[in-house]
C-alpha cells in the first residue's frame, strides 16, 4: 500500500508510531516501529499477520523467547566501520550481545517451528555466527581485549607487568631510602603514563631526576627519578606496541563482521520484529487491540475504533465503507468528531495494512487498500500563494490523478473555501468521479446539496457525528444512515448570540435549505429513540439470557442430586443382593441330601428374578451414566479411527446419531455411545465387504469354550476379555465361559465383564446340559 507524505503527515502516522515505540523494550524495536512501512501487496501483508499470530500463539502456549536488555543497534556502527575500517572494543562488544541473543532466538525458532510454522522466518533470517562468536569472545565484559586474544598481546602484557612491578620496586627504594625526606608524601605516583615522586619545593635542585609535573598546590613538583628513567622508556614502548596489536585485532575483528555485515544486519532486524511483536503483545492483551481480519475486497469495517493519540478520552465508533456503499459522507458542526472519525479509520487501515493490530475491537476487518490519499486540514502556503480553496483543489487533482478501485481517498470538508452552491457542487461532481471509478471515498463537509447527495445516491451512504442538542455540545459518536444538522444558529444563540439576529438569520435561510435542516433534525431524534429502544431491548434479552442460564443451572443441579439419589439406591440394592446371595449359598452348603437338592432348585429360582432385578438396575445406572457422560470430543467424525473403552476393540466411525455412533470393527458393525469412543492413531480393522463376511472362516486356535477356573481374578479377567474379543472376530455366535462353581467369585466378575463389553448381546448361566452354574454363555451381538 502506497501513502505520500502529504497524507502521512496528515493523519499523524509518525507521531502515533513514536507513541506505539514507548513500549518497546529496546531501540532495536522502537526503530522498527518508526520506520514500519506498509505491506506492498496482499500476499505480504497475509505473510507478516501469519507470522504475528504465530509468535502470539507461541507465547500464549507458554513459550518464551529469550531476551538481553543490553541488546543494542549496530547497523549504523558498521556502516560507518565501512569508511573507517575500525570498530573500538565497546561497539565490537555490542555486536557480540547481539550476536549472541540472535543465535538463541534461531535456536528456540528451530524447537518451536514444526508446532508453529511461520516462525521459521527468524530461522531464515538469523544465520550461523558460531565462528564469529569464538572470535568475539577475546572481548571481556567491558569491551577490553583478553589477554588471550593473541600470542604477540600476552607477551607483551607480561613484560609490561614485570616492568612495571620493578619500576615499583626501584620506586619505592626512593619512598623508604636517604632521598625521603625530600618527597612531599611517600608515594609513587603515575604522571602521563611514567613513574614518579612527588618532590619538596626546596628540594627540586638536590633531588636525583627530572621535573614532570607541578602539584595542584604549587608548593611541590613531580619528578622522575633517574633510576627509573630506563623502565618509564621501555614500559611507554611497550604500551605502544600493546595499542598497535590491540589496534590490528580490532581491525582484523572488524573486517570479519564487514565481510558478513547483511547477515548482521538482518539478524538485528530479526531482533527488532521479534522486540516490535512483544510491543504488539502489550497492545492486544493489556489495551484490547485486535489483528483485524482480511478480506478480499477493497473495504474495511471496523467496531469500536479509537484514535490511539486521544487515549483514555478517545469515543469508540463503528464505521465501515465498501460492504454496501463505497463513499462515506459524514456530516455535523465544527468541533464534533467529523475530522478525527477521517483520520481514526484511516490510520486504521496505515496500521493493519503494516500487519499490526488496530485499535478496534472483535469483528473488525480490511480489505485489499492500495493507496491512501487525503486532503485534510488548511495547508494555505504564503509561499506559493495558495488560498484554502486553492490548497484543496491542488490535493483533490493530485487525488484524481491517481487514484483507483482499490484506493482510500479522504475528503475533509468537501466543497469548502468558495461560494457554497459552487463548492456543494464541485463537492457532487468530485464525489460521482470518484463513484465512478469505485473508489473508497470518506467524506466531510456542511452543504445540504451534498447531504441530499449522499441521502439519495446509491454507493454513497451519509453518517453524522452525534450532537447532544440538550447541552448543544458534540458526542463524537458517529451514526450511519442519516446525515446531521449543522446546528450552527443552535450554537450562536448558546455562545450569547442576540435572539433577534438569530431570528433573522432563521429568516433568511432558504425555505428548502430550512426544511432539510428541519428533516434532519426530526430524523437524529427518530434514530435516537430507535437506539433507545434497541438498548433496552439488548438489556431486557440479556438480563433473559441470565435468568435463563440461572434456571437451567438449578434444573441441572437438581437432575444431578436425583441421579445422585438413584444410582446410590441401585448400588445399596445391589449390595442387599448380593449379600442375600452369599448368604444362601453360605446356608446351601450345610444342608444335606433332599434339603440340599431343593434349595437348590429354589436357589435357581430365584436367581432368575434376581438376575432380572439386576438388568433392570444395570439399564438404570447406565442410562443415568450416559446422561451424565459429558460430550464427545468434537474430534470425533465419520470416518475418524477409534478404540472402544474398557475394550481392546478398534474401528472406525460410519455414521453418528445424536450421542451415539454406528462402528465398524472387522467384519461387525455394533452401535455405542460417542463417550465411551477415543480417538486413536492406529489404523481399524480393514472393512470387509458383504461377500467376504459370508466366506469368513473360524481361525485355528480360537476353540468355542474358554476354562479359567481355579485361577485367581487378576489372572482370569484378562484372559476372558481377550478370548471374547477374538471369538468375537473369529465369528462365533455365542461361547462358552467356564469358570466353576466355587464361591461365585469368578462368575460375578465374569458377569460384570460381559455388561460392560458393546458386542455382546447377551449372557446367562449354562443349563443342566451346558454345565450349570458354573459356566456363562455368553452371545455376540
Amino acid at each position: 500500500m502506497k501513502i505520500n507524505e502529504e497524507a502521512r503527515q496528515s493523519l499523524e502516522i509518525d507521531d502515533v508510531l513514536e507513541l506505539l515505540a514507548a513500549g518497546a523494550r529496546s531501540e532495536l524495536g522502537r526503530a522498527a516501529l518508526v520506520r514500519i512501512e506498509p505491506a506492498a501487496d496482499m500476499k505480504s501483508l497475509i505473510s507478516r499477520q501469519n507470522l504475528l499470530a504465530a509468535y502470539l500463539n507461541f507465547i500464549e502456549s507458554g513459550g518464551n523467547f529469550p531476551w538481553n536488555e543490553a541488546v543494542q543497534v549496530v547497523s549504523a556502527a558498521l556502516d560507518e566501520a565501512r569508511h573507517t575500517g575500525l570498530l573500538l572494543g565497546e561497539e565490537l562488544l555490542k555486536v557480540r550481545v547481539l550476536l549472541t541473543l540472535a543465535m538463541a532466538v534461531k535456536e528456540c525458532a528451530q524447537a518451536a517451528k514444526e508446532k508453529f510454522p511461520p516462525l521459521v522466518w527468524f530461522c531464515d533470517r538469523i544465520r550461523e555466527f558460531s565462528d564469529e562468536l569464538e572470535r568475539l569472545s577475546v572481548l571481556n565484559s567491558d569491551g577490553s581485549l583478553a589477554d588471550g586474544a593473541s600470542p604477540k598481546l600476552r607477551e607483551i602484557r607480561a613484560e609490561l607487568d614485570q616492568k612495571r612491578r620493578e619500576a615499583r620496586a626501584v620506586g619505592n627504594g626512593f619512598l623508604n631510602g636517604p632521598s625521603s625526606g625530600m618527597l612531599q608524601e611517600r608515594v609513587l605516583s603515575m604522571r602521563s603514563g611514567r613513574f614518579a615522586v612527588l618532590v619538596k619545593q626546596a628540594f627540586i635542585n638536590r633531588f636525583p631526576g627530572i621535573v614532570t609535573d607541578k602539584s595542584a598546590s604549587g608548593n611541590s613538583v613531580y619528578m622522575e627519578p633517574h633510576a627509573l628513567v630506563v623502565f618509564n622508556n621501555r614500559i611507554a614502548a611497550l604500551l605502544e606496541q600493546q595499542r598497535q596489536e590491540e589496534h590490528r585485532i580490532f581491525g582484523e575483528l572488524t573486517k570479519m563482521l564487514l565481510d558478513r555485515r547483511n547477515a548482521v544486519n538482518e539478524a538485528e532486524t530479526a531482533l527488532a520484529q521479534l522486540d516490535l511483536f512483544y510491543c504488539m503483545d502489550d497492545l492486544i492483551h493489556f489495551k484490547r487491540w485486535r489483528i483485524p481480519e482480511l478480506v478480499k475486497r477493497s473495504e474495511f469495517c471496523f467496531y469500536d475504533v479509537r484514535h490511539p493519540l486521544l487515549g483514555e478520552r478517545a469515543v469508540p465508533i463503528d464505521v465501515s465503507c465498501g460492504r454496501d456503499f463505497r463513499a462515506l459522507v459524514v456530516t455535523g458542526p465544527n468541533t464534533g468528531g467529523k475530522t478525527v472519525a477521517l483520520k481514526t479509520c484511516a490510520l486504521a487501515v496505515y496500521l493493519a495494512w503494516c500487519g499490526l493490530p488496530v485499535p478496534a475491537g472483535d469483528g473488525s476487518c480490511v480489505g485489499n487498500i492500495s493507496a491512501i490519499y487525503a486532503d485534510i486540514g488548511d495547508e494555505q502556503s504564503i509561499e506559493q500563494s495558495l488560498s484554502t480553496f486553492s490548497s484543496h483543489l491542488k490535493r483533490i487533482v493530485s487525488m484524481l490523478e491517481n487514484a483507483d478501485a482499490d484506493s482510500l481517498a479522504l475528503l475533509d470538508e468537501l466543497g469548502a473555501g468558495t461560494d457554497p452552491q459552487e463548492g456543494a457542487a464541485l463537492g457532487i461532481a468530485v464525489l460521482e468521479e470518484f463513484l465512478r471509478r469505485k473508489t473508497l471515498v470518506l467524506a466531510t463537509t456542511h452543504h445540504n446539496p451534498i447531504k441530499r447527495f449522499a441521502t439519495t445516491t446509491p454507493g454513497v451512504e451519509a453518517a453524522c457525528v452525534d450532537f447532544d442538542m440538550k447541552t448543544l455540545s458534540p458526542t463524537y459518536h458517529l451514526l450511519v444512515g442519516i446525515p446531521g444538522q449543522s446546528n450552527a444558529l443552535a450554537i450562536a444563540q448558546r455562545y450569547g448570540m442576540p435572539p433577534d439576529i438569530v431570528k433573522r438569520a432563521e429568516e433568511c435561510l432558504n425555505s428548502d435549505e430550512l426544511n432539510v435542516e428541519r428533516l434532519i433534525g426530526q430524523l437524529q431524534e427518530k434514530r435516537l429513540a430507535v437506539e433507545k429502544l434497541s438498548r433496552e431491548l439488548a438489556q431486557e434479552k440479556q438480563r433473559l439470557d441470565a435468568e435463563r442460564k440461572k434456571l437451567q443451572q438449578s434444573r441441572s443441579e437438581t437432575e444431578r442430586k436425583r441421579d445422585e439419589m438413584i444410582l446410590k439406591a441401585e448400588r445399596e440394592s445391589q449390595k442387599v443382593l448380593d449379600d442375600a446371595e452369599a448368604k444362601a449359598r453360605s446356608l446351601l452348603k450345610s444342608l444335606q441330601g433332599a434339603a440340599r437338592s431343593a434349595g437348590h432348585r429354589e436357589m435357581a429360582r430365584q436367581k432368575m428374578q434376581i438376575d432380572k432385578t439386576r438388568g433392570t438396575s444395570a439399564v438404570r445406572q447406565n442410562a443415568i451414566e450416559v446422561r451424565r457422560t459429558p460430550p464427545a470430543s468434537p474430534r470425533l467424525a465419520v470416518g475418524s479411527p477409534v478404540k472402544l473403552s474398557d475394550s481392546s476393540v478398534k474401528g472406525e466411525i460410519v455414521a453418528i446419531d445424536g450421542k451415539n455412533a454406528e462402528v465398524q470393527a472387522g467384519a461387525m458393525r455394533i452401535t455405542v455411545p460417542l463417550a465411551k469412543l477415543t480417538p486413536t492413531a492406529a489404523p481399524p480393522q480393514a472393512r470387509q465387504s458383504a461377500d467376504e463376511i459370508a466366506i469368513v472362516r473360524r481361525p485355528e486356535g480360537v476353540p468355542s469354550s474358554i476354562m479359567v477356573r481355579g485361577m485367581l481374578a487378576d489372572e482370569a479377567i484378562p484372559l476372558v476379555e481377550r478370548y471374547l474379543d477374538q471369538a468375537m472376530r473369529a465369528g462365533y455366535g455365542e461361547v462358552a465361559v467356564i469358570h466353576g462353581r466355587g464361591e461365585g467369585i469368578l462368575r460375578k466378575l465374569v458377569h460384570q465383564l460381559c455388561a460392560r463389553l458393546p458386542y455382546v448381546s447377551e449372557y446367562r448361566l449354562g443349563d443342566h446340559s451346558e454345565g450349570g452354574w458354573g459356566v456363562t454363555i455368553v452371545k455376540f451381538r
